[in-house]
C-alpha cells in the first residue's frame, strides 16, 4: 500500500499537468486522512483593462479594443461567470471531502472571506461565495470604500535601502543572465514582434508621432521606491499594457481572430503575448528579498489562518502580484502551468493550502494552484467533480513531501516563519531619499 502511495505521489509531482493532478481524492486517502481546513489566496477574475480612455492602449493600434461590460480595472461580467463556476466547484469539492455538508450554514468563526478594497477583489469574492455557500448568510469582508489598496493585499515595499535596492537588482539582474536586463528583454523578442504585429503598432498614432514604433528599449529602468509597488519603465512595461489587454480580450471574446485584431494567432502565439506579462510579474515581484519585502502583510494573515482556531475555510481576494510574491517569499520552485496561455498566475487562479488530520494524529498540507484552462476560460466551462479546474501541485525549496504526497503542517509553518523574519534582516534606511 506504501508503494502505490508513493507512486503515486510521485507520478503527481513529475507529471502535474496530467489527469491524475485532476482527480479528486480516491477513498483510501480520504479513510486515511481528514481534511480539516483550507486557505486559498484567490487572484481576482476577469477585468476590463486598467488604463482609461485616451492611454497608452489607444495610441498603440488604429484597431478598436472589445466593448468591456464594466469600467477601466472593474470585474466584468463574464469574469462574474467564470467566479461563480469556480465557486460551485469548491462547494462540490468541499462536501466531497468532507469539509462542509451540502447547503452548510457555517458559523462566523468557520469562515473568513476576506477582500482587497478594489471593485474587482469584492466582486470576485461575492461572486464566488453566492456559489460556494449558496444559502449561508456570509459576509464579504473588506477594510475600505472601494477602490482602495488594503495594507494587507498592496504589494508596496515598505523597507528601502541602498544595500536593500543592491540586492534586489541583482536578483532581477540574475533572471536575465550574463546580460541582466537587457538578457530579460532579448528573451522577449518573439513575444515583442507578436505583440507589434498584432497591434499593427506601424500604423498606430503612437508610431506615426514617432513615439513608439517597436517594443525596442531594452533598457528597463527599476524602481523601488518606499511606500510604492516596484515599477518600471521602458518596452516591457508598455508590452505589459498591451499583452494585459490582448489576454483579457482573448478570454472575453469568442471569436478568436477579432480578439486578434484580424490576425490568426496559433495558441502559441498567445502564449507569446501572455509570457510578456509574467515575466514582467516575476520582474517586479518575484526577486526573494522583494518578495519578502511586499509580501510580509499578507504572508503574517495568512500564517494566522492557517492556525486559527476553528477555522475551516479562508478566502483572501487579491491580485497577481500577491500570489506571486508570496509563493516566492516561500521558495517555491520554478514551474509552467499546463493548458494555460498564462504560466504562473493565470487570471482567477488561486494558491491552495490544504490542512489535513492524518490516521497517525500528525498534521499534513498539501498546497496547489488551482486554475481554469484557457479552454475553460473561454468557454465558460461548467466546473463540477467530473469536470474540474486545473489543479497543479507546487513543490518549494527545503519541504519534502511524504508516499501520499503530502508535507507536514509543521514544515509548512517553519516556511512561512522563515519568509516572515527574513523581513525583519532587511535594511531600512529613511535618510535615503527615494529614487536615489
Amino acid at each position: 500500500m506504501q508503494k502505490r502511495f508513493f507512486i503515486l505521489g510521485l507520478l503527481a509531482i513529475l507529471l502535474p499537468g496530467s489527469l491524475l493532478a485532476q482527480k479528486q481524492r480516491s477513498q483510501e486517502f480520504k479513510n486515511k486522512y481528514q481534511l480539516q481546513e483550507v486557505v486559498v489566496l484567490s487572484r481576482h477574475n476577469i477585468r476590463a483593462p486598467l488604463s482609461t480612455k485616451g492611454s497608452l492602449l489607444e495610441e498603440v493600434t488604429t484597431h478598436q479594443w472589445n466593448n468591456w461590460t464594466a469600467g477601466a480595472s472593474e470585474l466584468t461580467s463574464r469574469g462574474g461567470a467564470l467566479e461563480n463556476q469556480f465557486g460551485l466547484y469548491f462547494r462540490k469539492w468541499a462536501v466531497d471531502a468532507g469539509l462542509f455538508k451540502e447547503n452548510a450554514e457555517p458559523s462566523y468563526d468557520e469562515v473568513n472571506i476576506y477582500a482587497n478594497s478594489m471593485q474587482r477583489c469584492i466582486a470576485t469574492a461575492r461572486y464566488f461565495t453566492t456559489a460556494f455557500l449558496p444559502i449561508a448568510d456570509v459576509r464579504v469582508n473588506h477594510r475600505y470604500t472601494p477602490s482602495k489598496m488594503d495594507p494587507i493585499f498592496f504589494p508596496r515595499l515598505t523597507k528601502v535601502s541602498e544595500s536593500f535596492r543592491k540586492e534586489a537588482m541583482k536578483e532581477i539582474a540574475a533572471m536575465g543572465g550574463k546580460k541582466g536586463i537587457v538578457g530579460i528583454n532579448e528573451g522577449l523578442k518573439k513575444a515583442y514582434d507578436i505583440t507589434a504585429n498584432t497591434l499593427d503598432l506601424k500604423e498606430s498614432p503612437a508610431c506615426k508621432k514617432g513615439e513608439i514604433c517597436a517594443f525596442d528599449n531594452y533598457n528597463t529602468q527599476i524602481f523601488l521606491n518606499r511606500g510604492d509597488e516596484p515599477h518600471m519603465k521602458g518596452s516591457l512595461k508598455q508590452a505589459n499594457t498591451c499583452s494585459d489587454a490582448f489576454i483579457l480580450q482573448y478570454y472575453e471574446e469568442p471569436d478568436a481572430k477579432k480578439a486578434a485584431f484580424g490576425h490568426d494567432l496559433t495558441t502559441d502565439d498567445w502564449t507569446q503575448i501572455a509570457k510578456i506579462k509574467d515575466v514582467y510579474g516575476d520582474v517586479l515581484f518575484a526577486a526573494p528579498i522583494v518578495a519578502v519585502n511586499v509580501a510580509h502583510p499578507l504572508l503574517t494573515y495568512m500564517y494566522d489562518e492557517l492556525n486559527a482556531k476553528g477555522r475551516k475555510f479562508t478566502f483572501l481576494c487579491g491580485h497577481d502580484s500577491n500570489i506571486c510574491s508570496v509563493l516566492n517569499a516561500l521558495g517555491v520552485e520554478d514551474y509552467e502551468l499546463p493548458n494555460s496561455i498564462e504560466k504562473k498566475t493565470p487570471i482567477g487562479s488561486k494558491f491552495v493550502i490544504e490542512k489535513f488530520k492524518g490516521a497517525d494524529g500528525q498534521m499534513y498540507c498539501d498546497l496547489s494552484i488551482t486554475y481554469q484552462s484557457t479552454d475553460q476560460l473561454r468557454n465558460i466551462s461548467q466546473l463540477n467533480l467530473q469536470n474540474p479546474p486545473q489543479i497543479f501541485p507546487l513543490n518549494f525549496k527545503g519541504l519534502q513531501r511524504n508516499a501520499d504526497g503530502l508535507f507536514k503542517l509543521s514544515d509548512v509553518n517553519a516556511m512561512f516563519k522563515k519568509a516572515i523574519r527574513a523581513y525583519d534582516s532587511i535594511e531600512d534606511d529613511n535618510n535615503i531619499p527615494d529614487g536615489k
